[in-house]
């Protein structure tokens, strides 16, 4: 009877006063960054390559939503956020991608009018499933640029876009320095 006793004591006293008790265990502090609202597809979406890069983006609606190396890119509440999935899986990404640098502030602007940097362009709308078995050997073999220059008339072709990929590659090599850097650094200490 003294042990059931002193049991329901020290029940009473682990419910009674807990804090203490878990003071004693860790600590999780947590930072939740919300994710952008899910933007509805009624099937895979249609893409169009913006000129002198190799960044697809889905054309038909007013969100930016990119495809660029194999990820879905958006920006949404001021965050950026990629995903392997264009309607779902998008995850927090801590900076704004390299590629994003080389896409002037008005292309949606240009693409509805039909032009780039004053000259008529005649895009290629490209379909999900295209893009998808196609995006790496494009960029490999310069595709894009060997097809009309880019669909735009009167655009000497490799002249920006040649000096955007350079950079781009430049930048996500040195980020990839950088990421290296902090894990050897991390592995160190």
């Amino acid at each position: 009877m003294g042990k059931i006793l002193l049991g329901i004591v020290f029940l009473a006293l682990l419910i009674a006063d807990p804090i203490p008790t878990m003071a004693m265990g860790r600590l999780d502090v947590g930072v939740s960054i919300p994710l952008p609202p899910v933007i509805e597809f009624s099937g895979p979406p249609v893409m169009v390559v913006i000129p002198e890069t190799y960044v697809y983006a889905v054309s038909d609606i007013d969100e930016d939503i990119f495809f660029y190396n194999g990820w879905w890119w958006r920006s949404w509440d001021g965050r950026w956020y990629r995903s392997r999935d264009y309607s779902s899986g998008w995850s927090y990404y801590r900076s704004v991608p390299t590629f994003y640098s080389s896409i002037p502030p008005g292309w949606r602007n240009d693409y509805r009018e039909r032009r780039w940097r004053g000259n008529q362009w005649d895009h290629q709308r490209v379909q999900y499933q295209e893009l998808q078995q196609n995006w790496s050997t494009w960029e490999k073999t310069r595709y894009w640029e060997k097809q009309n220059s880019w669909g735009v008339q009167g655009l000497k072709s490799g002249t920006r876009s040649q000096q955007n990929r350079t950079t781009t590659k430049a930048k996500e090599t040195k980020s990839r320095n950088n990421k290296s850097d902090i894990e050897d650094r991390r592995d160190r200490d």
